[in-house]
Parts: structure tokens; C-alpha cells; sequence
């Protein structure tokens, strides 16, 4: 397998073999979404109906991919976004996929359902980020903020998008579980009874996540920590007003890749009603369907201070753990590279500048 993820040539290349790698009812974990998946397949699709004009007579000798994330410099204008439980995925888990981040110079983001302690997570170097999810244990979010604050975590990132799980109907059919090696550390609890024609990770969500998360609780998360406050799962530019309102300090446009409202507008779609509305009074990222470096210029085109890259670091895990994800970063960097100096442009910051159609 080695061989073959030396030959990957996209992405694509090594999703093709991370399904090789999995077992089936993981590759669906991973591959899924929820209802029909229609807004999987439309996160895609949105991608691919953003037309850039590249610019002409630059020049593009030399090319600086890098940008500023709150506070501190990523080689990427990209970061590794949450996903639970990763040593699902490979024996490398999280600490595997944030150590192939740091080395690539990109921040890498601990899911609140990380199967690693978010600590040892942190340890593997460079710049790293906390996901929340709002818990029904207040004293546990509090622990919890403590705990990434203490670990040297550079913002928290409230995902706001998941007060019950969709229905993800890959999981449902399999009955699907967490093995007992595999479980959410950072909360104790324990994701292993099977019930055919259930998900135990729905019922886990049902029991341990509050679906009560409104605006007055920002203030609360305001008082516990003093890191940067980013809300994903922002689509209506009227909420990422108010967010902005409400003092956060960035926005992640996100339908979740597809996994919670099938039929959700997609991200991309929905990112320059959300840059316009926002006037640059915050960064916002955008996630769900990034796939290449060349995706990465259409969001910038379109106004997004960076990307969130989901899936395909899965799969740079299922297909060679730290060494997969290594790749998986490797090639978006490659693509971003030729990209920019195909559209003409010296840099991140005129990739704003392009025109789309």
C-alpha cells in the first residue's frame, strides 16, 4: 500500500485506496452523510460550478502559499478540520494526523470527540485548535475549555450545526458502533453497544449534546475562555451578522460536509452572501467538499480566509496513517502552488482579487 500512496496523484487517487483499506462499515462512517445525501453530492458540485479568471502578465516566479490564522502564520491559507474519532480510521489517529499537519505547517483542529486526549493531540506540535460541541454537562464544557487553554490550543471552534444528529442512514443500516479500543476520551463515556438499525453515535449525541445552544451562550463560553472564538456551521448571512455582533472572532461557513440537514445549501454557495454581509470584520473559513488546491483558489476567489480540509485527511489516515495524511497535505500543497501561478497570483492575498463566473 506504501507503493501505491507514493503514486497518488490527487486525492482522489487516495480515497480510492483508504475504501480499499477500510472496513465497510467504517468507509461508510467516513463516506457518508445524512437522509439521501443529496447535499453531499451538491457540496461538490457547487465546487465545481465556481469558474475562475485567471490573471495574465504576472509575475508568478515566485509564489507565497502562506497566510495569517489568528495570530500565527500557516504555509497553507488551510486547516485540518475536527473529526471524531480518528483511531477509528488508523492505529496513527489524531496524534498521527496533527504531527503530519505540523509538519506541513498547518493548523490542526481536536474534535471534542477525539479517541486521543486533546493534550496528547497538542503535544504532537504545532498550531493546534479546539472544537467544542455544547454538552448538557456545563461543568464539563467549563473542564474542557480549561483543559485547551492549558494544552497550548490557539482558538476554540463552536459547532453550532449539531443540536441532534442527522440521520445518517449508512450508520443506521449498520447498526453502527465504536469498538472498544476506540471511544471519546475527552468525555469519558463509552460508544460500543450495537443495536441493529441503530447508530450508537446518534444515541450518544441524543444523550450527552444540548440541543438548548442559543445566542445568550456565547457570552457564557466568552467568560471561560480567553482564546479566539470561531462559530462553524454558519449559512445565512443573517446569523453570521448577528455572530459578528455577538463579538465571535470568525466564522466557518459549513453544512458539515453533508452530514446533518440533507438538503442544506451548499458552503461554497452560501460564502459570498456571508463575506458580503460580514464586510471584513471578521476572517471567515468555509469547509464541506474541499477537495484540491484548486478548490482552495475558488474560495479564496470567492472571499474565505481559508479552508477547512475534512475527508480527505480521513483518508490520507485510512490509507497510510501519519504517512497518508502527510501525502493528502503534500499534494493539496502542490495543487495550491501551481494553482495560484496559474491564475496569476504571486500569493494568497491576490487570490482574493480574482474574478469568478
Amino acid at each position: 500500500m506504501e507503493h501505491e500512496l507514493d503514486a497518488a496523484r490527487s486525492t482522489a487517487d487516495v480515497e480510492r485506496l483508504a475504501a480499499e483499506c477500510l472496513a465497510p462499515d467504517v468507509w461508510d462512517y467516513v463516506a457518508g452523510g445524512s437522509g439521501d445525501e443529496v447535499t453531499v453530492a451538491a457540496n461538490r458540485a457547487a465546487f465545481d460550478r465556481v469558474r475562475v479568471v485567471p490573471r495574465a502578465l504576472v509575475d508568478v516566479s515566485a509564489c507565497d502559499t502562506g497566510c495569517e490564522l489568528f495570530g500565527a502564520r500557516a504555509a497553507l491559507p488551510l486547516v485540518v478540520a475536527p473529526m471524531a474519532y480518528q483511531r477509528l480510521i488508523h492505529a496513527d489517529g489524531e496524534r498521527g494526523a496533527a504531527e503530519a499537519a505540523a509538519a506541513a505547517g498547518v493548523p490542526y483542529t481536536i474534535s471534542t470527540l477525539s479517541s486521543e486526549p486533546l493534550e496528547a493531540v497538542a503535544r504532537a506540535g504545532g498550531v493546534t485548535w479546539f472544537q467544542l460541541y455544547w454538552l448538557r454537562d456545563r461543568d464539563l464544557v467549563r473542564n474542557l475549555l480549561r483543559r485547551a487553554e492549558d494544552a497550548g490550543c490557539r482558538a476554540v471552534v463552536l459547532t453550532v450545526d449539531v443540536p441532534v444528529m442527522g440521520r445518517r442512514l449508512r450508520d443506521l443500516r449498520n447498526g453502527f458502533a465504536l469498538p472498544s479500543s476506540v471511544q471519546p476520551v475527552n468525555l469519558g463515556d463509552e460508544v460500543r453497544e450495537r443495536v441493529p438499525g441503530d447508530s450508537a453515535l446518534a444515541r450518544h449525541t441524543r444523550a450527552a449534546f444540548d440541543p438548548s445552544l442559543s445566542w445568550r451562550d456565547l457570552e457564557w463560553i466568552r467568560e471561560h475562555t480567553s482564546l479566539p472564538l470561531l462559530v462553524k456551521g454558519i449559512l445565512d448571512p443573517r446569523d453570521a451578522v448577528r455572530a459578528v455582533e455577538e463579538g465571535v472572532d470568525g466564522l466557518v461557513v459549513s453544512n458539515h460536509g453533508g452530514r446533518q440537514l440533507d438538503g442544506a445549501v451548499p458552503a461554497v454557495t452560501a460564502l459570498p452572501d456571508i463575506v458580503a454581509a460580514v464586510a471584513n470584520r471578521c476572517p471567515v473559513l468555509v469547509d464541506s467538499g474541499v477537495r484540491s488546491g484548486v478548490d482552495v483558489v475558488r474560495a479564496l476567489a470567492l472571499g474565505a480566509t481559508a479552508v477547512l480540509l475534512g475527508r480527505p485527511v480521513l483518508w490520507g489516515l485510512g490509507a497510510g496513517g501519519r504517512g497518508g495524511v502527510a501525502k493528502v497535505l503534500d499534494l493539496l500543497r502542490d495543487e495550491l502552488d501551481t494553482a495560484l501561478r496559474l491564475a496569476g497570483c504571486p500569493d494568497v492575498a491576490a487570490a482574493h482579487d480574482l474574478a469568478v463566473r
